[in-house]
């Protein structure tokens, strides 16, 4: 619970029973009532806004953006239906076996693809303000811990994705994205399934991700892959 390891803080309703919720770059209500939610809203206004996104259960997400709105100012987007996804047993399609974990000598041609992939999903460039150093350093990081996926073709990256957010039971899938040039041809299913396949065997997770309502290609990808839906997330990004 160290704020500077966790880079942040929990802020909690009787000691996190009736409610928590986690502080950081990013803002993630976890569990609480509408009395809860009203005092999380209360506390983020007092000390004004730190975090660049507030993500989490939509149930959770809405009711507090709804009172921070007049005092942070209007959000860059809000995405209020983004379905929660879990992929429970093996894949349905064949894992693309040319998708491996990616070693720290290819975080060259890698971090051009996870830099595409940010300013696609986000729409901003995460290598602005520092050039880029401390998202290449993010990358690099999930390099090291082995939670990086691509598919190399002549030294490009066609197919990547990550693993993020890890509980003791889940695992969170981030980051798909494929390139322009080789999309329609079935990749984001056999890759994700690669993906799955590493998540279940080699760390003992259930594989889950979570996905913008209208990406009507990536969610038939991920349904063609053994994704169903469980939840649905909401995300406000500033």
């Amino acid at each position: 619970m160290d704020p500077v390891a966790l880079g942040g803080q929990f802020w909690g309703i009787a000691g996190g029973r009736d409610g928590l919720c986690y502080a950081g770059s990013t803002m993630v209500p976890l569990a609480g009532d509408a009395a809860a939610l009203r005092a999380f809203a209360t506390m983020a206004g007092r000390r004004g806004r730190r975090c660049a996104t507030i993500l989490g259960p939509a149930a959770l997400v809405l009711p507090i953006w709804e009172r921070l709105e007049s005092r942070w100012g209007p959000a860059r987007e809000v995405r209020a239906d983004q379905p929660l996804l879990v992929c429970p047993d093996p894949p349905l399609v064949d894992p693309d076996p040319l998708v491996e974990v990616v070693d720290l000598d290819r975080l060259d041609p890698y971090f051009p693809a996870a830099v595409a992939m940010f300013t696609e999903e986000v729409g901003v460039d995460p290598r602005a303000g520092d050039g880029g150093h401390a998202y290449r350093e993010r990358v690099a990081e999930l390099i090291r811990q082995r939670r990086a996926f691509a598919r190399f073709h002549e030294g490009k990256v066609v197919y990547k994705a990550e693993i993020g957010a890890l509980s003791r039971s889940v695992a969170l899938i981030q980051g798909v994205w494929v390139d322009p040039q080789w999309r329609g041809k079935g990749l984001a299913a056999a890759g994700t399934a690669a993906v799955v396949r590493a998540v279940q065997r080699d760390f003992g997770r259930l594989a889950s991700l979570y996905v913008n309502d209208h990406n009507a290609p990536a969610r038939a990808a991920y349904r063609r892959a053994g994704f169903h839906q469980v939840g649905t997330f909401a995300s406000v990004l500033f």
